[in-house]
C-alpha cells in the first residue's frame, strides 16, 4: 500500500508532540497533553538514534493493517510458537482464526502478545484462559519463536513486545526456576527502595533473559480498603510510603530493559469489588483521589515508567458510570493531562467484564479514542482488528489517534532495543537470590510479643489447609538455623495466608505467622504474632532467623491492623 502524503504528516506531528513532551515542568505541576499540531519550523530535529525518530519513520511506512495490529497485544494458546497441541489450536483457532501463536503474530501483524499463566491464590485466575508458561527454558524458546514470526513483519525492526504479570506475590506467572521476590506488601514493610530496586533490577534481568520485555508490574494502588483482588499486590495503605517502592521497582526492571507497566490507574486500591467480575466503584472524592490514589503513580511517572495499565473502574468523582478504561477525561485529561505521562497507555485485560459489556470491535475503538494505546487480551482478536480497521475506514477512529497510539508503542519499542538479551544461566543465581533475601529479611515485622530473641524450642510448626510446601521451607529453614523442629508439641508456630480468616486461626498457637496481608492478625490469640507478608523459600528463612533469635524484625507494617501497633520493636 502506498503511503499518503496526509499519513506522513500525520506521523510527523505525533513524532514532534511525543519528542517536544519529553520536558518536564516539575512532579507537582500540572502538564499539558501532548498536542497534534503541525510542527513548527523551530522544533528540534531528532537524531537517528532517536527512539521516537525511528518510531516516526517506521509509522510512515506502515500501512492500515500494520498500524491497527501494532495497538493489539493478545494472549496465545500453546507453549510454543510453532508447535501446539490440538487442544491449544482449537483455543487459537476461537479466539483468532489460527492454529498456532506465530500464526497469529503473521495474520494480524501483532505488536505484542502477553503470556499468561495460573499460581496459587491468585486473584487474577478468573481471566487467565491458558497456561503457556512452564519453565525459563520453555518461555525462552516461545518468546524466540515470536519474534521470529514477528521479524518478518513490516514493522518487524522494532522488537516485539512480550509482555507478563510478574509482580510476586500472589500473582506470580513464572515459578519455577527464577528468583522469587516478596510480595510488595513485604516491600512495604521494608520500606527501604534501594532494597526494592535491587530486588526489582533482578527480576527484571531474569525476565528479559527469558525473552520478556514487559511486565505488567509495579501495582500502584494504595490498598485504601481490605481489598483481595488487590491485597499483597499492593505497597500499602500509605501514599507517602508505597510511592517510594514503585518508583524503585520501576527503576529497577527498567535498567534491565523491561518495560514497567504501572497498574491499576486510576487506583484499584479504593474499591473491595474485583473488577474481573464487576465494575468496582470508586466513590471517593476528587481531593482524596488526588491526596491517595494519584502519588505513587506520579512517582512511577517521574521514575520514567514506560507504561500505565488503566483500570476497569467506575470514578464517580471524574467521570461517573464510565469505566477509566473507557475515559477520556481520566486517561486524558488526568493521566497525560494533570499527571504528565507521555508514555504508552494500556488496558487491563479486555476479556474481563466490564469491558465485554460491548462487542470486541467497539470495546478496542472506544479503548482507544479514550487514550489507551495498546489493547490487552481482546476476547477475540479477529474482531478486534476488524473493528479498529472499519473504524480507521468511517473515521470513528480519528487516523490521528491510532497514528499517535503507534508512534507511542513503537518508541517504547526502540527504546528496549538497546538492551543486550541475558543469558538463561544468569536465572536464580546467588546475586539475584541475596537481593530476594536482603529485601525479605527487612519485612519481617512483630507486631505483637517481644522484640527478638529465640522462641523457645523444640518447636513445631501447623498452618491452615494447603500450605505443606510452605511448611516444609520453615521446617528446612528453621532447622538451618539451628532450631529442633518436632512434628508437634514444643513452641507452635502456626502460618495463615492468603484467603484465610478467623476460622483458619490456631487457638493454643505460640506465635501466629501472616504470610499475606495481616489483617487476620487482628483475631489471633498468640503471645507473639508476626508477618512475613510473603509465603517464599526467602520470607521462610528470613522468619527462621527471627525466631531462632538470629535476626532482629525490622518491617512495619505498612496497613493498619486492628488493636495492633505496626511493630513492637519502636521506631
Amino acid at each position: 500500500m502506498s503511503i499518503s502524503p496526509r499519513r506522513s504528516a500525520v506521523a510527523l506531528a505525533a513524532l514532534t508532540a511525543l519528542v517536544v513532551s519529553g520536558c518536564s515542568d516539575g512532579p507537582d505541576r500540572p502538564r499539558p497533553a501532548p498536542s497534534t499540531a503541525a510542527p513548527s519550523s523551530a522544533a528540534p530535529t531528532p537524531t537517528a538514534d532517536d527512539p521516537a525518530a525511528r518510531a516516526a519513520a517506521l509509522v510512515a511506512t506502515l500501512s492500515d493493517e500494520d498500524l491497527v495490529g501494532q495497538v493489539l497485544m493478545p494472549y496465545a494458546y500453546g507453549s510454543s510458537a510453532t508447535d501446539v497441541s490440538a487442544g491449544s489450536a482449537a483455543g487459537n483457532r476461537a479466539l483468532a482464526g489460527v492454529d498456532t501463536p506465530a500464526e497469529m503474530v503473521a495474520k494480524y501483524r501483532l505488536g505484542g502478545v502477553i503470556l499468561v499463566g495460573f499460581s496459587a491464590d491468585d486473584p487474577t485466575s478468573g481471566n487467565q484462559a491458558t497456561t503457556n508458561v512452564d519453565n525459563p527454558k520453555q518461555v525462552r524458546a516461545l518468546t524466540d519463536g515470536l519474534r521470529a514470526a514477528a521479524g518478518k513483519l513490516p514493522a518487524g525492526a522494532a522488537p516485539f513486545l512480550v509482555g507478563t504479570d510478574q509482580e510476586y506475590g500472589v500473582v506470580t506467572r513464572i515459578t519455577d526456576g527464577v528468583t522469587q521476590l516478596p510480595s510488595p506488601l513485604a516491600a512495604g514493610a521494608a520500606g527501604n527502595p534501594a532494597l526494592t530496586e535491587a530486588a526489582w533490577r533482578a527480576a527484571g534481568a531474569e525476565l528479559a533473559a527469558m525473552g520478556i520485555n514487559m511486565d505488567f508490574a509495579p501495582v500502584a494502588d494504595v490498598l485504601a480498603t481490605r481489598s483481595t483482588v488487590i491485597g499483597s499486590r499492593s505497597f500499602g495503605a500509605d501514599p507517602a510510603t508505597a510511592s517510594p517502592q514503585v518508583a524503585g521497582a520501576v527503576r529497577g526492571l527498567q535498567a534491565e530493559g523491561v518495560a514497567a507497566a504501572v497498574k491499576h490507574f486510576p487506583g484499584h486500591g479504593l474499591s473491595a469489588a474485583d473488577s474481573h467480575t464487576e465494575l468496582p466503584v470508586v466513590g471517593q472524592s476528587r481531593a482524596v483521589l488526588d491526596r491517595t490514589a494519584f502519588p505513587p503513580f506520579r512517582a512511577g511517572i517521574d521514575a520514567g515508567a514506560m507504561a500505565v495499565m488503566s483500570a476497569h473502574l467506575n470514578v464517580k468523582a471524574v467521570d461517573p458510570g464510565t469505566p477509566a478504561t473507557f475515559s477520556r477525561k481520566l486517561l486524558t485529561d488526568v493521566l497525560r493531562g494533570q499527571l504528565g505521562f507521555r508514555g504508552v497507555v494500556i488496558t487491563d485485560g479486555m476479556n474481563m467484564a466490564p469491558a465485554k459489556k460491548w462487542s470486541p470491535g467497539e470495546a478496542a475503538v472506544r479503548a482507544l479514542n479514550a487514550g489507551n494505546d495498546l489493547i490487552l487480551m481482546t476476547p477475540n482478536v479477529g474482531q478486534a482488528y476488524d473493528g479498529l480497521r472499519a473504524a480507521l475506514r468511517d473515521g470513528s477512529l480519528p487516523r490521528t489517534r491510532l497514528v499517535e497510539a503507534v508512534t507511542r508503542v513503537l518508541t517504547m519499542k526502540f527504546r528496549l532495543a538497546g538492551h543486550a538479551q541475558p543469558a538463561l544461566g544468569t536465572l536464580d543465581d546467588a546475586g539475584h537470590r541475596k537481593a530476594a533475601a536482603d529485601l525479605a529479611a527487612a519485612a519481617v515485622t512483630v507486631l505483637r510479643g517481644r522484640c527478638g530473641g529465640a522462641v523457645p524450642g523444640p518447636v513445631s510448626v501447623t498452618s491452615s489447609g494447603g500450605r505443606d510446601r510452605t511448611r516444609a521451607l520453615l521446617t528446612e529453614a528453621l532447622t538451618a538455623a539451628g532450631v529442633k523442629v518436632v512434628p508437634s508439641g514444643g513452641t507452635v508456630v502456626h502460618l495463615v495466608g492468603y484467603g484465610d480468616g478467623a476460622k483458619d486461626l490456631r487457638a493454643g498457637a505460640d506465635v501466629t505467622v501472616a504470610m499475606d496481608t495481616p489483617y487476620v492478625l487482628s483475631g489471633a490469640k498468640s503471645p507473639t504474632v508476626l508477618a512475613t507478608y510473603s509465603s517464599t523459600r526467602a520470607s521462610m528463612t528470613a522468619l527462621a532467623a527471627v525466631l531462632a533469635g538470629k535476626a532482629r524484625p525490622t518491617g512495619r507494617s505498612p496497613v493498619p491492623v486492628p488493636g495492633l501497633p505496626p511493630t513492637t520493636c519502636g521506631a
